[in-house]
């Protein structure tokens, strides 16, 4: 099969998430001739990369959401046999540098979470990839707390980088999202503000959600 074309609607969009719950990503796959790996630790993104083009996305590395034209972005998230998230959730790049003027109504986090589609896949660590099955996507837009939670996280993690202490962020800060560093390997440096205010080299880092926040968007979407 070709690659899709973006969806010009919502209703396109979910449309196109129905046809393929139920299928392994393997099965998928084929259909599409996309290339499998055997295994996910050299290509971790494969899953999300695979539903990507299946799906019509086309922001690629944008930071805007995948579906740029109808406001929706893809997330994948690995369940395991019980229900729960496997890992945590990959958001948006964290800046380093140049932070006068940003907030987070502006943000790439606000933007990229404003309208999420989340597509669960039972990715237990013993289903080899291909065999691990795509589950009912669902539209999600955070509801007042959730918004508040993510904007808190964001100003305190935010405000200590432009402080230059960049060094003191771990994965313990935030209450439903950290920042965590994100580099192929510990040779990728970047700019970072420093403690007196130059610049220093540090690891990138990225937003991402705990898996506590992702449980809760599931357990609530499948109450209701």
């Amino acid at each position: 099969m070709l690659k899709p074309a973006p969806p010009t609607s919502v209703s396109e969009l979910l449309q196109r998430v129905e046809t393929i719950a139920g299928l392994t990503l393997g099965e998928l796959a084929a259909q599409y001739h996309f290339k499998s790996p055997d295994d996910l630790l050299r290509e971790k993104g494969w899953p999300g990369q695979l539903l990507e083009y299946v799906l019509g996305a086309s922001a690629g590395s944008k930071p805007v959401p995948d579906f740029e034209h109808i406001g929706i972005e893809l997330k994948t998230l690995p369940l395991s046999y019980a229900g729960k998230p496997l890992e945590t959730t990959y958001v948006s790049v964290v800046p380093l540098t140049n932070l006068t003027g940003l907030t987070w109504q502006s943000s790439s986090v606000k933007k990229k979470l404003n309208h999420v589609l989340w597509l669960p896949i039972l990715a237990e660590r013993d289903i080899p990839p291909i065999d691990r099955t795509i589950g009912t996507g669902f539209l999600w837009q955070p509801d007042a707390q959730q918004e508040a939670q993510l904007q808190r996280d964001w100003e305190e993690q935010i405000e200590l980088i432009a402080l230059g202490r960049v060094d003191e962020i771990s994965g313990h800060l935030g209450e439903v999202m950290q920042i965590r560093p994100k580099a192929a390997n510990s040779k990728v440096l970047t700019d970072a503000i420093g403690p007196r205010g130059g610049l220093i080299k540090t690891l990138p880092r990225g937003f991402y959600l705990k898996t506590q926040f992702t449980h809760t968007i599931l357990v609530n979407q499948f109450a209701n």
